[in-house]
């Protein structure tokens, strides 16, 4: 073999090994998902083990919301605004299960708004709401989703300036009867809606487009959660705690569940529902499943989990028993701090692990994160 002959071998032998080296890199790259992780499964398990679920419950929960509100407008007294007062508190608990699947039949159409913002969009008017009840003539169907849903519902029937028995004699009126009755019809009916399509075609659609694009059930599934996730901690917090663009001191008028004092349950509850979403459950067959199945998977779920454990340690700091409207007026540092754990744990729940499940963010948060 001569020297040309020799030169030639060499550069083939040194092209071979250079494809070789770099195929190996791209194989270790962390959020390039080299795995053979079955995504229809986990589709099928939130579904099935969460989704549906979730919206039978909150169905459930809201159908005796219901039945409380008929027996209390029926005869209006202490003992059935008491029962009324606990079934929404039961119902808001149960919805913060399902809003974070703000997609499919909950998501918008046309004029219609997702889920959360036709019926839990806060802070409430009170303003259109006392206006509706005089005139006795409102559209529930129309723009004003600061006049209905739940928070609407909490207005009418929790006030701490008032005593028990003045929030019942408010119901002697027969427009304000009608547009509690009404409210909470127009909050079972939608929710009836979603929970049906599920239970129909919905849930095999689901389960069926388990790519990972823009259009896919995975790409929806987690954009969905992030936004639920940043809609917690911007606007159930941040909002009343001043820390939004433009705000410059807190204001607790904001508060989420401002008239039933049970903003901090709320948020607590939130919380540990996006916590199971990405464990996927006691199983594990969600988002976390998921990263154990990348490169880099693995270190993810560690700082995650580090995370979520000052988080849990933030909350565990603020006490339910004085309303978080007024707390934050006497000492905010508390609802501060878990402001700041929150943030902290965005970028794990978002951006890396977007990048290593190869799933892209659809929508624009503005966090700058």
């Amino acid at each position: 073999m001569n020297l040309t002959e020799i030169k030639s071998s060499l550069l083939r032998i040194t092209s071979i090994l250079l494809v070789l080296f770099v195929a190996a890199c791209e194989k270790n790259e962390p959020g390039i998902d080299d795995s053979s992780f079955d995504r229809k499964a986990m589709l099928e398990f939130y579904a099935d083990e969460m989704i549906v679920p979730a919206y039978s419950q909150t169905l459930s929960q809201i159908e005796d919301l219901q039945s409380k509100a008929q027996a209390f407008t029926a005869l209006p007294d202490s003992l059935s605004l008491i029962n009324i007062q606990q079934s929404w508190k039961s119902a808001i608990i149960s919805w913060q299960e399902a809003c974070a699947f703000n997609f499919g039949p909950a998501g918008e159409d046309g004029l219609r708004k997702s889920l959360p913002e036709e019926i839990a969009t806060f802070p409430v008017s009170t303003s259109k709401v006392e206006d509706f009840v005089g005139s006795g003539n409102f559209n529930l169907n129309d723009f004003n989703r600061d006049a209905r849903g739940f928070f609407a519902i909490e207005y009418l029937i929790f006030d701490e300036t008032r005593s028990i028995s003045e929030l019942v004699q408010r119901f002697s009126e027969e427009n304000r009867k009608s547009y509690l009755n009404a409210l909470v019809e127009n909050l079972k009916t939608r929710l009836m809606q979603v929970r049906d399509s599920w239970t129909s075609s919905y849930r095999s659609e689901f389960v069926n487009n388990a790519g990972t694009d823009a259009g896919s059930s995975t790409s929806m599934l987690y954009n969905e959660f992030v936004k639920s996730y940043e809609g917690a901690k911007n606007f159930k917090l941040g909002l009343p705690l001043g820390l939004r663009p433009g705000q410059t001191s807190v204001d607790a008028t904001l508060c989420e569940a401002l008239y039933s004092g049970y903003s901090f349950n709320i948020i607590k509850k939130h919380f540990e529902v996006m916590e199971n979403i990405w464990r996927g459950g006691e199983n594990e067959l969600g988002f976390r499943a998921y990263l154990k199945q990348v490169t880099g998977g693995d270190a993810l779920i560690a700082t995650t989990e580090s995370q979520i454990n000052l988080i849990h340690n933030a909350l565990d700091a603020i006490s339910d028993q004085t309303p978080m409207k007024d707390e934050i007026l006497i000492n905010a540092a508390p609802y501060i701090s878990l402001h700041t754990e929150l943030q902290k744990n965005t970028k794990n729940f978002k951006s890396d692990l977007s990048s290593l499940i190869g799933i892209a963010i659809t929508y624009s948060s503005g966090d700058g994160d």
